[in-house]
């Protein structure tokens, strides 16, 4: 069981994870073991609340796929167990960024001081620019 929060939890045979090859620099090593881990979610068909994955499915994010599965690719790490847990931990990560409500912003206007004091700088700014001139 993946552990979301107090009262979301995903059940193991959700999320598929799947032993491959890790890229890159490493020797020997790369070539013989599957130490990388692809992890692959479906949002669509999983036992998340809908809030979460009406949001999920909303991301703008490259790991999404067009049918609505989650890809993360882990290999870090030199062991595969740890890959596993740092893509899970990814996983949790990302879902919990979504159950989080952005604050709506409201535009506020600057205080009549603060303009005040911007122009004033922006004065005493070009005066010594001016001074630096050639004299004549």
């Amino acid at each position: 069981m993946l552990k979301i929060s107090n009262t979301v939890e995903l059940a193991d045979d959700e999320i598929e994870l799947q032993a491959i090859r890790a890229q890159g620099a490493g020797g020997q090593n790369v070539n013989k073991v599957s130490s990388a881990i692809h992890l692959r979610f479906d949002v669509a068909a999983s036992s998340l609340p809908e809030f979460y994955k009406e949001r999920l499915l909303a991301l703008k994010d490259k790991r999404m796929t067009k049918d609505g599965v989650l890809v993360i690719k882990a290999q870090q790490f030199r062991t595969q167990e740890t890959n596993r847990e740092d893509a899970l931990n990814r996983l949790r990560e990302l879902i919990q960024s979504v159950a989080v409500v952005q604050k709506t912003r409201r535009a506020t206007r600057p205080t009549r001081a603060s303009q005040k004091r911007r122009l004033e700088g922006k004065t005493k700014r070009s005066q010594v620019k001016a001074l630096r001139g050639k004299v004549y």
